[in-house]
């Protein structure tokens, strides 16, 4: 018997004798995360499952994994078929899934610190249709057989200075008081850890990757607050920045303290507040207003400090990229080069541009066919050695204290075919026609989704993820609410306007599975355009990565004379952002690689 089958085993054991007919695992914290500290993992423990988004769903003689398009290639992999079926996301959703699976009269468990209030609505009513019950468990059953579980982080928080904020915390918090004092409101949930690393302008490393504190928190209409954080976590210097107008609190007291709050009105966001919180809230008898937590616009829309942050970091990663490119198209061609070396080596280059905090996510180096999985992540087991003749794709960033980096680079090793130069370019055109968009204030990213694929439909191909996600200030490298993704998708988020100051990725790809993968990714900003003689208020974007383009994958007679003046202008740029921090070798590489097409 494998671990996983054990742990599974191990799971049903308990579950029956926990007279539960099934758990749901989610792949979330507390805190509706998208990436979670090493505690949480509780859907890999049990599954092997490596992913950053899915669920899984077991019953006494099935169990179901639900993953979706990114993670198609992934789960397979990496989740054994004989005890899991594989689920695709959203063509097929855990509670329908449990309606149709589930016996009548089953007792179905899910942890309420896991899961957000509609979700539990949802699968209640499905399962009700089946005569089964959705039940609360106190403890959750995987914790229970976990040997061994890793214990939350115990580091310490650090400022975030008002140099980089460009705003102190007592000002942001002085904006939400008003803000719920227009409400009607007496105090606003914050149970995101990026909303709270933002509002109190701390950091944190309870998450790999991501920069932020285990932690809650409540803004009261005064413009005081509350935090809930493990006492050991907070040193003088943390304490004397919170100040007087921040009482802290143990982090395990936040459900009692919720549930002190008789007669209040308290907000809290139904997306990123879990249900345990409502329960809370609503059993002591607060009245509980659904609305989205106050921090998230504000934080999605860049100001100066922030903007100018990111512009510095841009600048010092895309020189530690361009010395990665340089030394791959060195030294990968006399073999000897694989995925882990080269992960490690631009890691390298990260570290020796200063002041890098940690990697933005786990780098995506995958080799010929593994780079056309999507979100691979690479270990001793799927090694592969960059070979001649082949795409090699890159995707990552860095964490700085100024901001927070994500770009993706596809290269050749040797020489490519026809197909992978047809397909780069078609990606290429796709980037171009968002690089260059421009359009009316309150255009959502679904109405520009297709910008980017069109290319790719003429010739009957498509990507199976979101064209852009939104990205933090030193904080979140996936920050919502604004995306670039089709209508209806799973990764649409709130399909938000897009407004001036937000952080974007503009990544088209395309995967061609068994081969390899392209994908080509920068980071933009949304920007107000001066046009002559417009007529409404109009947007567009503004490159912010900067690094050089594989130009022996451009097949220039499928560009336009526009398009191929931008790739020119781009190098241009890259040469005079990156140029001046790079000498000898590397820069007239540099130079012969940004020569206009």
């Amino acid at each position: 018997m494998s671990s996983y089958e054990a742990r599974l085993s191990a799971l049903r054991d308990q579950l029956k004798a926990s007279r539960l007919d099934g758990f749901v695992v989610p792949l979330t914290d507390e805190h509706m995360s998208e990436y979670v500290g090493s505690y949480a993992q509780r859907l890999a423990w049990l599954t092997g499952f490596q992913g950053s988004a899915g669920s899984a769903a077991v019953l006494p003689q099935e169990a179901a994994i639900f993953t979706d398009g990114r993670y198609t290639l992934q789960v397979r992999d990496q989740v054994d078929g004989k005890h899991w079926s594989y689920q695709s996301v959203p063509e097929t959703s855990i509670s329908d899934w449990l309606k149709e699976h589930a016996g009548e009269g089953a007792r179905i468990g899910y942890d309420p610190w896991l899961h957000t209030k509609d979700w539990v609505g949802q699968a209640r009513k499905a399962l009700a249709e089946k005569g089964a019950e959705l039940v609360a468990v106190r403890e959750n059953p995987i914790d229970a057989v976990w040997g061994e579980r890793p214990e939350p982080s115990k580091a310490r928080l650090i400022v975030q200075p008002d140099l980089y904020a460009g705003k102190s915390s007592a000002a942001k918090r002085q904006e939400m008081a008003d803000w719920l004092k227009d409400q009607k409101a007496d105090a606003a949930v914050l149970s995101a850890l990026d909303s709270i690393a933002w509002t109190f302008n701390v950091r944190g490393e309870d998450v790999e990757h991501t920069p932020v504190a285990l932690s809650f928190a409540l803004v009261n209409d005064d413009g005081t607050a509350d935090l809930f954080v493990a006492s050991e976590k907070l040193g003088d210097e943390v304490r004397q920045h919170l100040g007087n107008g921040v009482r802290v609190h143990e982090r395990d007291q936040f459900e009692k303290y919720l549930s002190s709050m008789k007669d209040k009105i308290v907000i809290a966001d139904p997306e990123r507040a879990v249900a345990a919180i409502f329960e809370a809230l609503e059993g002591a008898g607060a009245r509980v207003v659904q609305k989205r937590d106050p921090s998230i616009l504000p934080k999605a829309t860049k100001n100066e400090a922030e903007i100018n942050g990111h512009r510095s970091a841009q600048a010092r990663d895309g020189a530690a990229l361009t010395r990665f490119l340089y030394w791959i198209s060195n030294e990968a061609p006399k073999g000897g080069v694989d995925e882990l070396i080269a992960a490690e080596k631009l890691h390298e280059f990260r570290r020796q541009c200063g002041d890098l905090r940690d990697l933005s996510f786990s780098t995506i180096s995958g080799a010929g066919p593994n780079g056309a999985i999507v979100h691979y992540k690479v270990t001793e087991e799927t090694n592969r050695p960059l070979e001649m003749d082949s795409i090699y794709l890159v995707d990552s960033g860095g964490q700085y204290p100024d901001g927070t980096t994500d770009v993706t680079r596809t290269v050749v090793i040797g020489s490519p075919t026809a197909e992978m130069r047809d397909r780069f370019t078609r990606v290429l055109k796709g980037h171009i026609a968002i690089a260059t968009a421009r359009f009316p204030d309150g255009t959502r990213g679904s109405q520009l989704d297709s910008f980017a694929r069109q290319y790719l439909w003429q010739a009957g191909l498509d990507y199976a993820h979101g064209t852009g996600h939104g990205v933090g200030s030193y904080l979140a490298v996936h920050e919502g609410p604004q995306r670039i993704s089709p209508a209806g998708s799973s990764q649409s988020g709130g399909d938000e306007p897009l407004r001036a100051g937000m952080f974007l990725s503009n990544e088209p790809g395309y995967y061609k599975t068994g081969e390899y993968g392209i994908r080509i990714e920068n980071l933009v900003l949304v920007i107000q355009l001066e046009i002559p003689g417009a007529e409404k208020k109009m947007l567009g974007f503004e490159t912010l990565t900067f690094a050089p383009i594989e130009r022996r994958l451009i097949d220039n007679a499928l560009l336009t004379e526009a398009e191929q003046s931008w790739v020119d202008d781009y190098h241009a740029q890259v040469l005079e952002v990156v140029g001046p921090q790079l000498e000898g070798d590397v820069l007239d590489w540099l130079k012969a690689q940004c020569a206009p097409l």
